[in-house]
């Protein structure tokens, strides 16, 4: 098996009204997610 590495700058942990705002936030600033 082989592991694949990501690598991203922002790590949303959660979900719910916070998390869906975090990610959009996110992708409005062109982060990687």
């Amino acid at each position: 098996m082989e592991l694949q590495e990501y690598k991203c700058e922002v790590l949303i942990i959660g979900t719910g009204p916070a998390g869906l705002s975090a990610a959009v936030y996110c992708g409005r600033a062109n982060r990687n997610t």
